[in-house]
């Protein structure tokens, strides 16, 4: 590859010297039709002395900047565009290769002509449309209803599986245009063009009308894409079959059936010569048949640049489609819909002839700020009593139905849920379509013909959504005897003929696929009515159901007994994949930690919240809810607080037991106080707290009084906050009104130091039921010996203490006889952290006959304490015995070899409910690891409790160690972690063979989901092995892998469940 580009750049630089000495002054004219900005021209006239210089710079840059796309074809054309024929015909004459025959000019002739023919049958199929059925007289054009989407880049650095994760609005740098990406970016002045953009969006999320006006737009030569590119190719993958080339695919869908002279071996040569001044649009990669993404398949070739490799491609999709299995994308941008401020423009457009009338739709939803200091700027926010906002921000004619209904009668849009405006748009069509057709329209519900044909269509739009498709083929239609052309005059739907000439077919398409949604979900309320929601929905999966939002709502919105089966199987869903969650407490400490848990659970909370909403008011549903939904995280960052704010309202106060309400402020809400005040006296109500800054001292104080007046107040977190010993003391003042508190977090606040501890401990005997102190440091900063040693006399009182984290601090050996002298008060005590406090083998001396005390320790962390060496750790393993509940043991960084990884060899058999084992980061050898795993599956004896083994980053870890590994871990079907990362300073090689087994192993380690392999080089066809292993695991979802050396191309992969770490 790197050699063809060579010859392609010799090539065409031997042409610039012929060039520069006749083109001379009309440079600029050259650079114009090159595609070069004023300032560019600018830089290069400026840093040239005669025109000639600039000339040759100005031929430099742009094949430095174009690469193989700097053809000399392109070149020849830039000089015709720039009336320098006569240079074109020197070229000619010295180059007898560049000389043409009168064939040639029958092929401009021939290109020319396929131009016109494209962009006439654009803008006849995508520029003009009639988006109300009851009114003819109602054309608008796509620039009339279309207003820039946002945009955001997405980094490349991360690939990640889709696990229901969402891109929040606010987040990223947005995008004005898609000519953002062409700005310059590398100081030059000249930005680098990019051959494949990716722009990924939620189904539904205006993605293809985006791609239908960048076509018309690259056409007209309104944008960046259209100034590079002579021919434009609009391509709805939908409709690509099995074994279709793509010319095939151009003459099928871009031009006339009726141009005479075009056909599919004409395209073939104008694409070929015109490579470099190709755009292909691809709508659509998730809606192309599974057959015709195989590798040999076209639409693949073109992605990895098999075919047409210097033409460019904008291609749309939905998130993990499978893009990426072909191609790196030079761009990844993600389509949110329409901002607030665009809606607001949009609703002001649409009532510009009653600016009244638009302004009070604006008013229900918007809240509007102009600003001071600059004229006509504005600051638009949605309210928060707002249920339909995330619904207008969604594509131009889905708005436009919605100014239609605002139109028709104002209360119909503002129902307080999602189900309501959806029902009341159908009945105002419903009724517009009874007042055209002389029909009956009842005061009560729908004519029943209308009725039927809605509820039977229903079917069908639940089927292709279960498709993932938006269309309906007419055919399918007709076979279920729906009467489709009463759905045409009601105007759910609308008919589109298949873009495909080859495969020609009619299709109802949806107003938004919300609409679609929604009229399956008037299905599935009836039906469920009769069946089990597992027969007709597959809620299996957080994931899936997530997927299925909307419909669920629409669901709810129709039916309380529906609503309420729904959250039965809701229910069940939670109580199999978030096993540790029960009603009032969390079970299991390990999972509940595990982010990507707590993220998934957050989604479950929204999903419940959102279904919620759509039976205000229904104490049956209400109780099915809080069945489903005993814990609540929630971060009002990104939730509105008033689908909680109703949960709570509503909440039992006879509800057998306790709520548990995790809140994350993002600093201190102005409304906090009547967040608190009105809503969290509930007596079944557990509130837990974060506050990730503490603010000003006003702010303080108004926080501070605020929580001392909440019962239910059961956690505060407050790490992170910027706290000094001033600003603790504010809150240690009223840990008397917080009796109830259970758990205190005031980890990595570095300024708190020892006087910090000073201030804490005059308030511990206020809070005697705490049972998590968590007082971590910052990287060292923190705590000394002697602010534990004036802390500890005034703890002897928390005898229910279960978890006590001092990782971080400083206190040395000293502070560590401090803390044992009343550690033994501690009976309770399950989770003890001491990472990185700097104590040694004789500190391990000290603590451990105390700890055998501790009959209920469950979880002990001496990491990153490297003076604790083999002593220390033969000093543990010896009263291991008396800890026989011990489920996590980390000893990462603590200085043991060997002799020390033999003695905890012998002391496993005493540990058996052992979890979680990290000795990472020591000077353990190879017999030494292979002892540890080797005594680890032997144990088991096929009842395996480890779920997470970390033995990366050890000289032992090296080819020869992790062949034999790879063979023994099969025993361990309960590891959800493993590293076996090699060592920094002698990376490991991971043979073919020992990929192999390792790819083999995989599917017997069901559970696992994070697989550690930094620091290990594979060749290519192990890389691909175990890559094809991890993508087909059903749980993994990151693996490390930091090469000493670039990942191969030939074996990248993107799809995907894979993290890496380069």
């Amino acid at each position: 590859m790197a050699e063809g580009k060579h010859d392609n750049t010799a090539g065409v630089r031997k042409y610039f010297f012929f060039i520069k000495e006749n083109v001379s002054s009309d440079w600029k004219d050259l650079a114009f039709h090159l595609d070069f900005r004023r300032s560019d021209t600018d830089n290069i006239s400026g840093r040239n002395l005669d025109d000639k210089s600039r000339c040759m710079d100005l031929l430099e840059e742009w094949l430095k900047c174009n690469g193989e796309r700097a053809t000399v074809e392109v070149l020849m054309e830039a000089l015709s565009q720039s009336n320098l024929q006569s240079t074109v015909d020197g070229l000619k004459n010295k180059y007898p290769e560049l000389k043409t025959s009168q064939a040639s000019s029958s092929q401009q002739e021939m290109k020319e002509l396929f131009q016109k023919s494209v962009q006439k049958y654009y803008e006849l199929k995508l520029t003009y449309f009639k988006p109300l059925i009851w009114n003819d007289n109602f054309t608008v054009t796509l620039s009339d209803i279309f207003t820039q989407l946002e945009l955001i880049p997405i980094q490349e650095k991360q690939l990640k599986m889709s696990d229901g994760n969402q891109v929040w609005r606010g987040h990223g740098t947005k995008l004005k245009s898609l000519d953002d990406l062409f700005k310059p970016d590398d100081g030059t002045g000249q930005a680098k063009a990019p051959r494949c953009i990716l722009i990924e969006g939620e189904a539904g999320g205006g993605k293809t009308t985006f791609l239908s006006k960048a076509a018309l737009d690259a056409l007209s030569q309104k944008t960046e894409l259209g100034k590079r590119h002579d021919i434009v190719l609009l391509i709805r993958l939908r409709e690509v079959r099995e074994g279709e080339t793509i010319d095939e695919m151009v003459w099928d869908q871009c031009v006339p059936e009726t141009t005479e002279g075009v056909d599919v071996e004409s395209i073939r040569a104008i694409l070929q010569r015109n490579e470099s001044r190709v755009l292909f649009l691809l709508d659509g990669y998730d809606e192309l048949r599974p057959e015709a993404k195989a590798d040999r398949q076209a639409i693949p070739k073109l992605l990895d640049g098999k075919l047409y490799p210097n033409s460019t491609i904008v291609i749309t999709s939905r998130p993990s489609a499978g893009v990426q299995q072909y191609t790196r994308p030079d761009c990844h941008v993600h389509v949110l819909g329409f901002s607030t401020a665009q809606v607001v423009q949009y609703i002001r457009q649409y009532f510009s002839k009653n600016s009244e009338q638009g302004e009070h739709l604006i008013n229900q939803h918007f809240s509007i700020e102009s600003s001071r200091n600059i004229p006509f700027l504005e600051f638009i926010t949605v309210r928060s009593e707002s249920r339909i906002a995330e619904d207008l921000i969604h594509t131009p004619i889905f708005l436009l139905l919605v100014c239609v209904l605002w139109e028709e009668d104002q209360e119909t849009v503002s129902t307080g849920t999602r189900t309501g405006p959806y029902g009341n748009l159908l009945t105002c069509l419903v009724r517009k379509y009874c007042k055209r057709e002389g029909v009956d329209m009842p005061t009560d519900g729908l004519p029943t013909e209308v009725a039927d044909s809605l509820l039977h269509f229903g079917k069908l739009a639940l089927e292709a959504l279960q498709r993932n498709e938006a269309l309906i083929d007419l055919a399918e239609v007709e076979r279920e005897n729906v009467n489709w052309e009463l759905l045409l005059k009601l105007g759910v739907v609308s008919l589109e003929v298949s873009a495909s000439k080859l495969h020609p077919r009619k299709q109802l398409n949806f107003s938004h696929k919300t609409m679609q949604e929604f009229l399956a979900g008037r299905y599935v309320s009836h039906a469920l009515v009769n069946q089990d929601v597992g027969e007709l929905l597959d809620l299996s999966s957080v994931r899936k159901a997530f997927q299925l939002k909307n419909l669920l709502r629409f669901t709810c919105g129709f039916n309380s007994q529906v609503a309420q089966a729904i959250f039965t199987e809701l229910s069940n869903l939670r109580s199999k994949v978030f096993p540790h969650v029960h009603v009032g407490r969390f079970k299991e400490r390990i999972k509940a930690d595990n982010e990507n848990t707590k993220r998934a659970y957050e989604y479950f909370t929204f999903l419940c919240l959102d279904l919620l909403q759509e039976r205000r008011g229904d104490q049956d549903v209400l109780r099915a809810a809080i069945s489903a939904l005993p814990v609540i995280f929630i971060d009002l960052r990104t939730k509105p607080q008033y689908d909680l704010l109703y949960y709570l309202a509503y909440l039992p106060s006879q509800h057998p037991s306790k709520v548990i309400l995790f809140v994350h402020f993002d600093g201190v809400p102005e409304n906090l106080e009547r967040f608190f005040d009105t809503l969290c006296h509930h007596p079944r109500l557990d509130l837990r707290v974060r506050i990730p800054s503490f603010g000003s001292p006003d702010k303080s104080a108004k926080l501070v009084s605020v929580l001392k007046n909440v019962p239910g107040l059961m956690a505060l977190n407050l790490s992170f906050a910027n706290l000094t010993p001033s600003s603790l003391q504010q809150v240690v003042q009223e840990f008397s009104h917080m009796s109830q508190l259970e758990e205190l977090d005031l980890s990595l606040n570095p300024d708190l130091g020892d006087a910090g501890m000073d201030v804490l401990k005059d308030g511990l005997s206020s809070i005697p039921k705490l049972t998590v102190l968590r007082l971590r440091g910052y990287f060292g900063d923190g705590m000394t010996a002697l602010g534990i040693a004036s802390m500890t006399p005034y703890m002897r009182h928390l005898a229910g203490l279960r978890e006590l984290d001092i990782t971080d601090n400083e206190i040395g050996d000293t502070g560590l006889e401090s803390l044992t002298d009343v550690l033994h008060v501690f009976t309770a005590l399950q989770v003890l952290g001491l990472r990185r406090t700097r104590i040694s083998s004789a500190g391990m001396r000290t603590l451990v006959p105390t700890l055998c005390k501790l009959t209920k320790m469950m979880e002990l962390d001496i990491s990153n304490n490297i003076d604790i060496g083999d002593p220390g750790l033969e000093c543990l393993v010896d009263h291991l015995p008396h800890l026989t509940g011990m489920k996590v043991l980390k000893m990462w960084n603590i200085g043991f070899t060997d002799r020390g990884i033999f003695a905890l060899v012998e002391a496993l058999p005493h540990l058996p409910e052992l979890q979680v084992l990290d000795v990472r980061y020591n000077n353990i050898d190879e017999s030494g690891i292979v002892s540890l795993v080797q005594t680890i599956c032997q144990l088991v004896d096929g009842n395996s409790t480890v779920q997470e083994l970390h033995i990366g980053i050890n000289k032992g870890v090296t080819g020869a160690t992790l062949e034999t590994i790879t063979q023994l871990i099969s025993a361990l079907p309960s590891l959800t972690e493993l590293d076996l990362s090699g060592h920094y300073d002698e990376p490991a090689h991971l043979s073919d063979t020992a990929a192999s087994t390792l790819a083999e192993a995989l599917p017997r380690l069901p559970a696992l989901e994070k697989l550690s392999l930094s620091n290990i080089s594979v060749g290519s066809e192990g890389f691909k092995v175990v890559m094809q292993a991890a993508e087909e695991h059903p749980k993994l979802d990151e693996l490390s892998y930091s090469p000493r050396d670039p990942f191969p191309e030939e074996v990248y992969t993107s799809d995907t469940c894979l993290t890496f770490i380069k």
